[in-house]
């Protein structure tokens, strides 16, 4: 099971607060992944289209306990994917017109609503409940082992920009984006995506992100420190290879035994110790040496042979 399908699932398993919060999920769900159809003059059917089994548990659930219409409920299997769809369907029956409404699908004149209808969301437990049904119906949550990312796609921008508002409610900074033929709502950040989350329930997926984070972060600590020890060996590695060079220099100058006592152990020392960095080089002298009593010795080698 991918990790969309476990924080759907968790989310379709939330009890609702009041008695008005099964209506706002079921508003979202409707109008985030249902179609319209006008089978003629005041009657209509409306079809929702699904591969989650949550949405279609929450669909038909939700619909029968909130608005008391009776639901066709069809499974299919694409041959071509190899999953199975949902297909739920309110047929045209007395009451559906009124409940569209209460849905906020449709306006008391019969006309599209284009955003959120006010009196979905009037209360706090109810908004959180319509982004939840939003996320059950058309949300996307990234596997936390990789990017972090959320988001719910829905039609009509006017349904976004409502829909970002909302997660704006809680707290969260929620972002619009344009697609071809749909607008995305989401999310970038791990905390934010934890406290949406967590505000409208996902409570275990919030666990899991935290825990593949915190494991990013070890990974990303651990990988800072290799990549800066291997850098530290290669400049180390670069350093010894000048100073032996410097040495094989002053040899071939003859001027290597016309040196000071303190140079002539250096090189006798460093020659002896090739891939030793200074510092270590130092801890091996008796009595060691700091890391800068040897580097200053190095410059002295270095003027000498621009000197001669």
């Amino acid at each position: 099971m991918s990790f969309t399908a476990e924080v759907r699932d968790e989310l379709a398993r939330c009890e609702p607060t009041c008695e008005y919060c099964g209506l706002a999920t079921l508003a979202a769900l409707t109008r985030v992944c249902g179609t319209l159809s006008i089978v003629g003059p005041g009657h209509y059917r409306l079809s929702v289209a699904t591969e989650t089994g949550a949405v279609a548990r929450t669909m038909i659930a939700l619909t029968h306990s909130v608005l008391k219409l009776k639901t066709e409920f069809t499974v299919r299997r694409s041959v071509l994917h190899k999953v199975r769809n949902y297909l739920i369907t309110l047929p045209d029956q007395p009451g559906l017109d009124k409940a569209l409404v209460l849905l906020g699908i449709l306006n008391r004149k019969g006309g599209l609503v284009r955003g959120v209808p006010r009196h979905v969301v009037s209360r706090p437990c109810c908004r959180l409940s319509y982004i939840r049904g939003a996320i059950i119906a058309g949300g996307f949550v990234a596997d936390p082992r990789g990017d972090f990312h959320l988001e719910v796609a829905v039609q009509g921008e006017d349904l976004a920009r409502a829909l970002a508002d909302l997660i704006e409610q809680t707290g969260v900074h929620a972002r619009v984006n344009a697609r071809r033929s749909a607008h995305a709502v989401y999310l970038k950040s791990a905390t934010d995506i934890c406290r949406l989350l967590e505000s409208v329930g996902a409570k275990r997926s919030v666990r899991d992100i935290q825990d593949a984070r915190a494991m990013k972060s070890v990974k990303n600590e651990v990988n800072r420190r290799v990549n800066a020890e291997v850098a530290n060996q290669t400049r180390s590695a670069g350093a010894a290879q000048h100073q032996l060079e410097l040495i094989a220099e002053l040899e071939a100058r003859g001027l290597r035994d016309q040196l000071p006592e303190a140079l002539a152990a250096f090189c006798d020392l460093r020659e002896a110790h090739p891939d030793l960095s200074l510092r270590d080089l130092g801890e091996v002298c008796t009595p060691p040496l700091s890391k800068s009593a040897l580097y200053h010795r190095v410059l002295r080698l270095e003027k000498l042979l621009a000197e001669a």
